[in-house]
This record gives C-alpha cells, sequence and structure tokens, in this order.
C-alpha cells in the first residue's frame, strides 16, 4: 500500500533541502529529493530517498505531473538568491526563478494530488511591511520578487500554501563551501577585522527544517511566518564564529558613508557592465547597517518548532570552509 506520508523537496539536493529531507525521515515521512546536476555523493541520502536531477524551469509539465504523484505535501527550498548579480534590467530574471517558476510547480503539484506546501522565502519581505520608509521594494529586485513570490503563491486555489521568512542561514553545508565561506577566509586573515554597524536574525538550518515540517502539521495557509532564532549585531556574529573556529577578533566598526563609497565603485563597474545587484548597491548600506531583528516567538508559539544550537551550526559552518 502506498505510503500517505510522502513529502516532494525542490532543491531537496541543497543546503536546506538536504536538512529538510532529513527532518521529514525522522519524523517516519518518506522523501523525494529534486534538484539540478551535478549528483550528490552517493552516501548523501539513505537508500529509499528518491533522488531526481534536473532542471525544473525546463522540465515539460508530464514530466513533473509524474515525479510529483503521489506525494502528499511540497517543500520548496529552491530560486535565486540576493547575492546574484543579473544583466540589467535584473528583475525579470528574479521574478521568473522566484514566482513564475515556483507557481507553475505549485499548480502541478496540486493537480498531482498534493495538499499542501510550504515555501522558504525571506526575511526581507518582512521588513518590506514592518519598514514601508524604505522603499525596499521599489529599490531592490530580490525583495519586489519575494514579496511577489508571497502574494502569488499563497493565493494560489487548491493548495494550502505557507511560506517561511527566513534569515540568515548557518549549519552544515556538506559537499557544497558554505556561502560564509568568504566571511570566514575574512575572520580568518587577521585578528582585527573591519565590519559595518547593524545586524541580523540568525538561524540554524536544523531549525529550519523543523520549521518546515511543523508548518506542515500546523501552518495556517496563506500565513508568512518571520522565522528566526537569534539577533546579532554583526560584531556579535563575527566574534561567535571566529569563536567557532578556536580564534578571537576584534571588529572595528565602518561607518555608513564609507561602506556608501565602497559600493560606488562597484556600482560604477555594474553599470559599465550592464549588470545590476538583487540588493541595490546604492541602497546597500542603508540595509545591511540597520539592525534587521525579528521577535521569532510568535511564529514558534503558532508552529510549535524547536531550535536546535546555534553556536553548533556555527562551528559546522566554519569547519565546511575547510574542505
Amino acid at each position: 500500500m502506498p505510503s500517505n506520508k510522502r513529502v516532494f523537496v525542490v532543491g531537496g539536493t541543497g543546503f536546506l533541502g538536504y536538512h529538510t529531507v532529513q527532518e521529514f525521515l525522522a519524523n517516519g515521512w518518506e522523501a523525494t529529493a529534486i534538484g539540478l546536476p551535478p549528483a550528490p555523493p552517493a552516501d548523501l541520502f539513505p537508500s529509499n530517498v528518491k533522488v531526481v536531477l534536473c532542471d525544473i524551469g525546463i522540465s515539460t509539465d508530464e514530466e513533473l505531473l509524474s515525479i510529483l504523484h503521489g506525494h502528499n505535501f511540497l517543500v520548496y527550498a529552491a530560486g535565486l538568491d540576493d547575492r546574484t548579480t543579473q544583466k540589467k534590467p535584473a528583475y525579470p530574471k528574479f521574478y521568473h526563478a522566484n514566482v513564475e517558476v515556483p507557481a507553475r510547480i505549485l499548480r502541478l503539484a496540486g493537480q498531482a494530488g498534493v495538499k499542501r506546501a510550504v515555501v522558504f522565502g525571506s526575511y526581507f519581505a518582512y521588513f518590506h511591511r514592518r519598514w514601508p520608509e524604505m522603499k525596499l521594494v521599489e529599490r531592490h529586485p530580490y525583495i519586489r520578487s519575494r514579496v511577489e513570490q508571497e502574494r502569488v503563491l499563497t493565493s494560489l486555489p487548491g493548495l494550502d500554501v505557507d511560506v517561511l521568512e527566513l534569515p540568515y542561514i548557518f549549519g552544515d553545508s556538506l559537499w557544497r563551501k558554505p556561502l560564509w565561506y568568504p566571511l570566514v577566509k575574512y575572520i580568518r586573515s587577521a585578528p582585527l577585522v573591519f565590519y559595518m554597524h547593524g545586524g541580523t536574525a540568525c538561524i540554524s538550518s536544523k531549525t529550519v527544517a523543523r520549521a518546515a515540517f511543523s508548518a506542515m502539521e500546523r501552518g495556517h495557509a496563506g500565513t508568512c511566518y518571520p522565522i528566526g532564532q537569534e539577533n546579532l549585531t554583526w560584531t556579535q556574529l563575527l566574534t561567535r564564529l571566529a569563536r567557532s573556529d578556536g580564534r578571537t577578533v576584534r571588529v572595528v566598526k565602518l561607518p555608513s558613508w564609507l561602506i556608501n563609497f565602497g559600493m560606488l565603485g562597484v556600482l560604477l563597474s555594474h553599470k559599465l557592465q550592464g549588470k545590476e545587484a538583487g540588493l541595490n548597491l546604492r541602497y546597500f548600506a542603508q540595509l545591511q547597517t540597520a539592525e534587521t531583528f525579528l521577535d521569532p516567538q510568535p511564529s514558534k508559539d503558532a508552529l510549535g518548532y524547536q531550535t536546535s544550537d546555534l553556536d553548533e551550526a556555527f562551528q559546522e559552518t566554519v569547519e565546511a570552509c575547510n574542505h
């Protein structure tokens, strides 16, 4: 008899997707992980996890419906992130990757019998609501795409969709070098480092996975949940990353005008190349030197998930930078 507990994880071979698959397995579910080539290591998942390698953006409806059939729940852990630089104008690329592609997949999932889905979004959508005076949607193509993603995906007919608005995430990236590698390399370079004012909410990859599983069980359809674990200034974050690496660093905060000045050179380079960043470099300092903090308790209470150790996630991050 087919199992009635089968999850389909888009981006399942990636950083968050992997940890999400593991969380569902730990709770007695079966899983299909779909991701882009190249193939992950053969021992990445247990043998009962079905791994499908394909580009969902170019796969036919028939191919995707065949793969989706028989699953009850879907986690969408893919998309174009804020660090990428595109040919100008950048927004159409972000819209396609973060709105059009997932909307198509979720519509097909509904046709295939999937009843509920959770989408991994961005906490910048939360700050768009909280700080309208910063005009985040008007200024940043990436943030605009994430806000539009929430609007479109939570209104799809025939499928209950929740969005987890995620901050910066730490943990074991396994067979890939962490996205935090440049920062870890920087704090390893000297005992005195220079960085920005401000700070961010942080979370571990395992906590994200637990939140996704809990959203499947307790999420309210159409709800966007800001998910966090700890709010840290950049100084605190760099200090704890260094400590996890067995080092100590002193962080000197740079004035915002100097950050802006440094961004002008990069902005000019992009302009000459006809490129545009997901986060507009003209307003980068304003955003990155803000305290993008959030209260994690309301979402945690609503969904009922447990957090993992963030310092353990920091240690896993710096250790993965050695690979």
